[in-house]
């Protein structure tokens, strides 16, 4: 048997494809909807994907079932369980629990693990040349190493009431019942690691067992203990902001993703095409540069989502292509760096990309505002904005600013004031940057911190030293 796990560092988020080696056929488990990683895998170990299959219905990122599905002619399975509202609109087997996906000599069986979302399920994997006991669960967003799935997504992205507190009943029931039923030896994959928005303490560590999670995770004294109400209360605690895509999410990934097919290669295009499309709001600039390039100057009107590990998760916060019709061009340093930012944005829907330049001479620039820490006291802004998560503004921030995370300020302009200036912070700059630029496109006077907090902080150590 061959278990291989393919992982997307900007989104936290691994996939798996499953193969059996005696007849060389495999599954995909939480696959992307950018399929070459998977086929090229499979072509590598002389195995042809006939079956694909996922854990729930994503919040996070978009599903490449469908995809690698029409791509390869694999059967598509699917949750059935959750009730009629969870259901999911598209073709494909429905998986009850106790279902099993079988892959040569492998058995993939389903286990309903309700709490993360009412659907969910895990998959038992059984090694039948090797065993007649499975060795393997693939937790999807029910357990992670050493955090479980956050129960209250379908409130803050979904449009739910308090599901939260059923939801939570529920993991803690899918934890006691199926989880902990387990022997201690069984290899737990799941499905995010450290930086996910999916849990508040993922661990970094790739795979667990059941073993290790009973012993020493956060919630196995109040399993221990039957403390339900316990549990409950720090499972619900201290949860970071949801990013507002994630409701997008879930209704493609509920209805289906759109089925690209092979895509061509981004095109290069002319300064002179870029110029006209800009001039008449036909087209948008994003340019990838670091906040450091970008404060030296920038597109008019461009947006900021820095490329290397975050552009998908960046580029979701900024653009919501069901409202932003406009065309994308990337500032990449050639074609296979511009490939590889499109590969990251379609995992989150925003497919519409023209093409690529490799500089910005010949555009319309401008130099974003700066204030620094020590102009903050003096300065008449209508708002100070922290685009950090809760938990870090929490943690101590400028006094009187307004928190309101990156990923949810295109989302909640309401909260923001309709005239004067917005200075707007995060930590280092980065996050800043880049929803400052959303903001100013949007048509607010954003002026950036420099250093934003960690420059504030900085600044603010330094006078009391000298004070001192």
């Amino acid at each position: 048997m061959l278990i291989e796990r393919i992982y997307d560092e900007d989104l936290a988020q691994a996939s798996y494809l499953i193969g059996c080696q005696a007849n060389g056929t495999a599954v995909v488990v939480d696959g992307r909807r950018d399929i070459a990683v998977y086929q090229d895998l499979a072509a590598k170990n002389g195995m042809k994907i006939i079956a694909v299959t996922e854990t729930h219905i994503h919040a996070d990122y978009l599903s490449g079932t469908r995809e690698l599905a029409a791509a390869t002619g694999a059967k598509i399975y699917v949750s059935g369980e959750g009730g009629p509202d969870w259901q999911y609109e598209f073709d494909g087997e429905r998986l009850y629990d106790g279902d099993a996906i079988t892959v040569g000599n492998i058995s993939i069986q389903a286990v309903h693990t309700p709490g993360h979302t009412p659907e969910h399920l895990s998959f038992l994997v059984t090694d039948g040349a090797f065993s007649d006991q499975p060795g393997y669960l693939l937790s999807g967003d029910f357990v992670f190493s050493g955090d479980l799935g956050r129960p209250d997504l379908l409130d803050e992205a979904a449009g739910g009431i308090d599901t939260r507190f059923e939801g939570a009943k529920q993991l803690f029931a899918s934890l006691r019942d199926k989880f902990l039923t387990l022997p201690d030896y069984v290899q737990v994959h799941p499905a995010h690691g450290a930086g996910s928005a999916c849990g508040k303490a993922l661990g970094a560590v790739p795979s667990s067992t059941v073993g290790y999670e009973r012993l020493y995770s956060w919630w196995g004294p109040y399993l221990a203990a039957n403390d339900e109400a316990g549990f409950i209360t720090e499972l619900l605690d201290g949860q970071p902001d949801a990013h507002a895509y994630f409701g997008r999410m879930k209704r493609e990934n509920r209805q289906g993703p759109a089925v690209m097919g092979e895509r061509a290669p981004l095109p290069e295009l002319t300064t002179g095409i870029v110029a006209a499309g800009l001039a008449e709001d036909t087209l948008t600039f994003i340019d990838t540069r670091p906040n450091s390039e970008v404060h030296k100057g920038t597109v008019v009107r461009s947006l900021n989502v820095p490329a290397g590990k975050s552009v998908a998760s960046y580029g979701a916060w900024v653009v919501n292509p069901e409202t932003d019709q406009n065309p994308l061009v990337l500032l990449a340093k050639d074609q296979e760096q511009a490939q590889d930012m499109w590969d990251h944005l379609v995992r989150v829907g925003i497919d519409n990309v023209a093409g690529y330049l490799t500089g910005i001479d010949g555009l319309p620039t401008f130099t974003p505002k700066l204030i620094q820490p020590e102009e903050l006291d003096g300065f008449d802004a209508a708002m100070v904005l922290d685009v950090r998560n809760k938990t870090e503004h929490t943690a101590g921030h400028v006094p009187g600013s307004h928190q309101l995370s990156g990923g949810r300020a295109m989302w909640h302009l309401d909260e923001l004031p309709a005239e004067g200036t917005i200075v707007s912070y995060c930590q280092s700059g980065v996050r800043n940057s880049v929803a400052a630029s959303a903001l100013r496109r949007a048509g607010y006077d954003v002026v950036e911190l420099e250093g934003s907090y960690a420059g504030w902080q900085t600044w603010q150590n330094s006078g009391q030293s000298a004070k001192a």
